[in-house]
């Protein structure tokens, strides 16, 4: 009994024991046969209610919200429908994927009731039937999906589990809002599995990238000694400049053999290699005569 009508038959109670203590029975009795058909007939639905009423077993009318009366013993309220937002957790344990892997999906579903003659009138107890269709669902899904999809395509997934629940129970006057898997847990043994496999594709790109640098870089250095073949000048001003590098660090000491500083003169070896060259030539007839 909501506070308005429990106001109203407390209201003809109160007059109908002053009406039989001071006036008469007879009007202390109308008073309490109106205290008791309001407590009957008068209802009232809060905003998001909605309230199924029969007449003699058949449909009458949805009621709600706001105060309304019915007729007591010919009317009768069989249902109370909740409009809101409702949510419900599902699951599946040990579900075997498309690829035969057994899995546990944790998920939850957003619904409302649309229709409410259609919720109490169409099916015995909606709430119960939600969830066990939401089960078979995510099963069925389960069971046409691999493995790999499921982990990754989660919205995919949702959407799929979304449409086929509505179009269940689309005729019980139930929309689904939304459904969202909330854990895919795997077996142990899986999981190692999966993580050597991953950790073996990271080493193998990497070991790719590294391979492909190699290569890049092996050919900038044939393009730098075709450069340093055709100037040797620039052969010359590199090796300096790398001298300078090593040698910028306070306190460092190095040490640089004369023959190789001589061999970054190209001008010096140049020179070198003539003079040898000349010395074979003269030396040359002297020892065949």
């Amino acid at each position: 009994m909501n506070p308005f009508t429990s106001f109203l038959v407390a209201v003809f109670f109160g007059l109908g024991l002053v009406a039989g203590f001071w006036i008469n029975d007879v009007l202390a009795l109308l008073f309490f046969a109106a205290g008791v058909i309001t407590a009957l007939s008068l209802k009232m639905a809060n905003a998001w209610q909605k309230f199924v009423i029969l007449r003699l077993g058949k449909l009458q009318s949805v009621k709600g919200p706001g105060l309304f009366a019915i007729i007591p013993i010919v009317d009768s309220v069989v249902a109370i429908i909740d409009e809101r937002i409702q949510t419900t957790a599902f699951n599946a344990e040990q579900a075997l994927t498309r690829d035969t892997v057994p899995v546990n999906v944790d998920a939850i579903i957003f619904w409302h009731v649309h229709d409410a003659e259609k919720a109490a009138l169409a099916i015995t107890n909606y709430r119960e039937a939600i969830d066990r269709v939401a089960q078979t669902s995510l099963r069925e899904m389960i069971g046409s999906s691999m493995l790999a999809a499921l982990l990754s395509d989660r919205k995919d997934a949702d959407e799929l589990l979304k449409s086929e629940i509505s179009r269940k129970t689309a005729p019980w006057g139930i929309s689904v809002s939304s459904v969202e898997i909330r854990d895919v847990a795997i077996p142990e043994a899986l999981q190692d599995a999966m993580s050597r496999q991953a950790q073996a594709e990271r080493e193998k790109q990497a070991r790719v990238i590294l391979g492909s640098a190699e290569a890049a870089i092996a050919g900038k250095f044939v393009e730098a000694a075709d450069i340093y073949a055709g100037h040797p000048a620039a052969l010359q001003l590199r090796a300096m400049n790398i001298i300078y590098e090593t040698t910028k660090e306070r306190g460092a000491t190095i040490l640089i053999p004369t023959g190789m500083v001589d061999s970054l003169n190209p001008l010096t070896s140049a020179l070198s290699l003539s003079l040898a060259a000349q010395e074979v030539k003269e030396n040359t007839p002297q020892q065949m005569t």
